[in-house]
């Protein structure tokens, strides 16, 4: 596929300032992302699901239970995925200019059914080692039973456009000469606690690795 992106009329972004033509940038906000919204259309109305995902080369993976009804809304229907990363809350000097700082992708596409034995436990897979990095080989693996009860569906990211908002606010000029406001930007963080361990585990299980050393 392209190293560009290929904006088509629905993906085209209309503050091209904020548009981000390189596959590279839409790769890293996927990776960068843990859980993105994905819109259906449901017994004719919209329907918008937070779901974690996985992505293989240019091939992006959601999964719910095989009798979730917006996943059979979806399969073999066009829907549309978004992933969002908060940076900053951008402080201006008006709150006409207000912003945030932030990465985001949209993709469009037909959503297909994975049915293929490999490419399903591939992708569940690459959704696993996404989120929870290490845990497809220190955990069991799925079941034949419960890969029956799993539906893949793979998005692909051909239609897709990037959009990034970074730096201060944008005021204007009498505004700045004013001066009567505070002006600037609030960084928005992420990190990990401290692991938990599960009631039932022996006093003595140590933390693994995988989980310890996160982030």
């Amino acid at each position: 596929m392209s190293p560009e992106l290929s904006p088509t009329p629905r993906s085209t972004v209309r503050k091209s300032a904020r548009a981000r033509t390189d596959r590279a940038d839409l790769h890293a906000v996927l990776d960068a992302g843990l859980v993105a919204h994905l819109g259906v259309v449901v017994d004719g109305a919209p329907l918008v699901l937070p779901t974690t995902y996985g992505r293989v080369g240019d091939t992006v993976y959601v999964h719910a239970s095989t009798g979730a009804p917006s996943l059979r809304a979806a399969a073999g229907h066009r829907v549309c995925l978004t992933v969002t990363l908060l940076d900053g809350l951008v402080y201006a000097r008006s709150v006409f200019h207000h912003s945030a700082n932030y990465r985001s992708a949209v993709l469009h596409a037909e959503a297909r059914p994975v049915t293929d034995p490999q490419e399903k436990l591939a992708a569940l897979r690459a959704l696993v080692e996404h989120v929870t990095p290490g845990s497809w080989e220190h955990a069991r693996g799925p079941s034949a039973k419960e890969l029956a009860a799993t539906a893949v569906l793979a998005i692909d990211t051909s239609e897709a456009s990037v959009k990034v908002r970074q730096g201060p606010p944008v005021d204007d000029d009498a505004d700045v000469e004013a001066g009567t406001a505070w002006a600037g930007v609030l960084p928005v963080t992420q990190s990990w606690g401290e692991p938990q361990p599960c009631a039932l585990l022996p006093v003595e299980a140590a933390v693994p690795a995988h989980v310890r050393d996160r982030g």
